[in-house]
């Protein structure tokens, strides 16, 4: 451990974002430098706590309890008091491939499972993690190490998602000759379309391709397998083949006046924004299936629906594009200021607080943004078939016959909110058909691809599944653990055992 008695000593002190009056005037990342020896006095706060919760990863009432990866926490907390920063990023990259990426959108269900998070609040690992891969960087230690020796063996990762940049990354350090397909411009999937540059610039993602692709990995954008890159070519050419493609395939809103002008899956906003922003032609561009034009909120009375991260994502994008209004409809109610008994240590606590984009909506207009409780019921538009109003209704959660609660809707309740953008964000349903019908892999109950337990493997031999594709929609730290699990034993199926972990 760090210093026995520093969890006593030491208060939490995160590292400030920046301030959200400023940030909101640009496009740039909201995170601040760190200062190394505030780094070290809060790593001292990591206490011998016996077993480390922080690093389970397991999944309890629905929700991710501790680190997926299974990181190193306490080991590299105690190196970082000692002031043993490469030795401490050798601990990092044993279990993460990507620290970049997940200290910076990962929610961090290690710091929920945190021990000294019962009664005090949490040590700052997602904060030492941003601290250690940024140094890392910084001082020259993160450098191309391509494998010494190679297998002659070909493998397809399909997706450049954190599923399969994960895959790829190992599967390359075992020494296969792997080749990521991509059917977007640019390598990231929805680290590059999907999180907005505020949260996650592209330019940390393309330090990450720079550095694969000077490993070894080869990388093709601009070709979807299935359309115009033929799945038996695919099955020919390479020995196994790793599908990572995600689940893409955005929940739908069904209501009156869903077909109205104006109404956008959040991705199709979020994605034209990126695309926007990279300085490529908004016209004809592919993010996911569908063409991303760039969609503005400027001058707009704005509707996000859902109150997830996609939710917030909208809302500081919408903020930045001067939006006139925004209102955020949550269908759940507002979680408590503190956890309940219910909701016990060491689940993810389901307490109230404010998300970067809620935090900024709240600094210009002194309120969240977020009605909770809250369902649309129809849309209206104008003469010109533009929507113009989200007519809602307030709800209460009611048990049914089977014992499911379910909402209700509250009569009398009805409000109406003048809306010229709409953006539904309420999730994802599975994986899109094309990749999948095109290889004909089996599917289960709820269309993701299906594989054996534990071995990643999918109805067809040499074929793997990986990432939001196989398990759902989830984190990105999942995709990462999807990602390693699947390199893993496509190795084992290649090779006939594995040493990769």
């Amino acid at each position: 451990m760090a210093k026995p008695t520093g969890f006593m000593e030491y208060l939490r002190e995160d590292i400030p974002d920046r301030p959200p009056l400023e940030r909101i005037g640009d496009w740039n990342e909201f995170h601040l430098p760190v200062i190394e020896d505030r780094l070290q006095t809060q790593a001292a706060r990591c206490m011998d706590c016996g077993i480390p919760f922080c690093h389970s990863g397991a999944i309890l009432n629905g929700m991710a309890s501790g680190c997926p990866i299974n990181n190193l926490i306490p080991e590299w907390n105690d190196l970082i008091y000692r002031g043993h920063w490469q030795q401490a990023l050798e601990r990092l990259l044993m279990t993460n491939n990507f620290p970049e990426f997940t200290s910076r959108v990962c929610p961090a269900p290690c710091e929920g499972s945190c021990t000294l998070g019962i009664h005090n609040p949490p040590v700052t690992i997602k904060n030492i993690e941003y601290a250690i891969i940024e140094k890392g960087f910084e001082e020259g230690w993160i450098q191309p190490r391509p494998s010494a020796t190679r297998s002659g063996k070909q493998v397809a990762v399909i997706g450049s998602g954190p599923a399969g940049l994960a895959c790829a990354d190992q599967l390359n350090k075992a020494g296969h000759l792997v080749t990521v397909f991509e059917r977007a411009d640019r390598i990231g999937g929805l680290l590059t379309y999907g999180i907005p540059n505020m949260k996650l610039e592209k330019g940390t993602v393309q330090r990450r391709v720079d550095l694969m692709t000077a490993e070894g990995i080869r990388f093709i954008t601009d070709t979807e397998v299935g359309k115009n890159y033929p799945a038996d070519t695919l099955l020919e050419n390479f020995d196994a083949i790793v599908l990572c493609g995600g689940a893409t395939q955005a929940r739908n809103l069904p209501i009156e006046g869903r077909d109205l002008s104006g109404i956008h899956f959040a991705m199709e906003f979020l994605g034209g924004n990126a695309r926007w922003l990279l300085g490529r032609s908004a016209i004809g561009g592919d993010v996911g299936a569908r063409s991303a034009p760039f969609i503005s909120a400027e001058g707009r009375d704005v509707v996000v629906i859902g109150g997830g991260d996609t939710g917030t994502d909208c809302v500081g994008t919408a903020l930045r594009q001067n939006c006139k209004s925004l209102v955020q409809l949550e269908i759940m109610p507002r979680p408590a200021d503190e956890r309940q008994p219910d909701n016990p240590w060491p689940e993810w606590p389901k307490v109230y607080s404010l998300s970067y984009g809620q935090e900024e909506f709240q600094a210009l207009y002194g309120k969240d943004p977020r009605r909770y409780l809250t369902s649309p019921k129809r849309f209206i538009g104008d003469e010109n078939g533009n929507v113009k109003e989200v007519h809602t209704v307030e709800v209460t959660w009611t048990k049914d016959e089977q014992g499911r609660f379910t909402p209700q809707d509250i009569p009398g309740s009805g409000r109406v909110i003048p809306a010229q953008l709409v953006l539904l964000a309420m999730g994802f349903l599975g994986p899109e058909n094309t990749l999948l019908s095109a290889l004909n892999v089996e599917r289960d109950g709820r269309s993701n691809v299906k594989t054996e337990h534990g071995r990643y493997a999918t109805s067809i031999p040499g074929v793997f599944s990986a990432g939001d594709m196989r398990r759902g929609q989830s984190l990105v730290v999942w995709a990462i653990h999807e990602g390693r699990g699947a390199a893993r034993e496509a190795d084992r199926y290649l090779m006939g055992k594995t040493s990769l972990p």
